[in-house]
């Protein structure tokens, strides 16, 4: 059980309220109350900030629910690399950037380098978990990959254009292996289901599926067989509109040339 679930539930019997008396005062689902004291359902914000509220907590629950949602978004992302690890099969999509199976180690750098919150260890330590893991294409039995590419990445440039250079040759490289295709995503395909976010799709060697949905700051590992056909669906209407593989090496290549 997390912190936010027993201070949850110490609060209510601190009071002698039923859940029952709870659910009248919050105006709330008492259901929902009880599988968020039993640590099963974390909550909205706006009903832990009404909880709050009425135990005169100050912003302690609030606080002790972005704790468990970002210890939730470990946990998810730690499944997602063992999934990751041993998956045959694996699509993705990243709506601004080079997805990580395909950046070079200062694109890496540059970006994690974004995040404020991160010092300089934490920094080195995540550029080298990104490039270990790149080692799934290349060595041993790799997967089938398959990425789509937004054509906003290459707008968005190293500072330094050598670097930029080396990024883009990296994608040529990769693109030329026999178990990578890269397809770019143009502008010209518009709005899209996936806009906005990163997914990914991966099939183990048993048959199972699972997707993986990330945004800057959160993420979601997603193993229902409906919701993961759903995304298969949105993925694969995406890919309808995004230039072949030939198409985008096309593309790189005149992207190179401009530098």
């Amino acid at each position: 059980m997390s912190m936010l679930a027993e201070k949850l539930l110490s609060c209510r019997e601190e009071r002698g309220w039923s859940l029952r008396e709870l659910a009248e005062k919050a105006c709330y689902d008492r259901a929902d109350l009880h599988k968020m004291e039993q640590g099963t359902k974390l909550g909205s914000e706006y009903i832990i900030g009404k909880l709050d509220a009425l135990y005169g907590t100050g912003d302690l629950l609030s606080t002790l629910r972005l704790l468990a949602k970002a210890e939730g978004t470990r946990d998810k992302y730690r499944a997602y690399m063992r999934l990751e690890a041993t998956a045959t099969v694996l699509h993705e999509y990243a709506a601004a950037t080079i997805p990580g199976l395909l950046q070079t180690e200062a694109y890496a750098r540059e970006l994690i380098e974004t995040a404020p919150r991160w010092d300089d260890g934490e920094v080195s330590q995540a550029v080298a978990n990104s490039l270990e893991r790149q080692g799934r294409l290349t060595t041993g039995a790799p997967p089938h990959y398959r990425g789509l590419l937004d054509e906003s990445a290459f707008q968005r440039k190293l500072s330094d254009p050598e670097s930029w250079r080396t990024q883009l040759s990296h994608l040529l490289h990769m693109s030329s292996r026999p178990n990578v295709r890269l397809q770019l995503v143009p502008f010209s395909a518009g709005l899209h289901d996936l806009a906005g976010g990163s997914l990914a799709l991966l099939w183990q060697a048993d048959g199972s599926n699972s997707a993986y949905q990330e945004s800057s700051k959160t993420g979601d590992l997603i193993e229902e067989p409906e919701d993961v056909a759903e995304l298969r669906l949105s993925y694969d209407l995406l890919r309808d509109s995004a230039f072949s593989p030939d198409e985008t090496r096309s593309y790189i290549k005149r992207a190179l040339e401009e530098i």
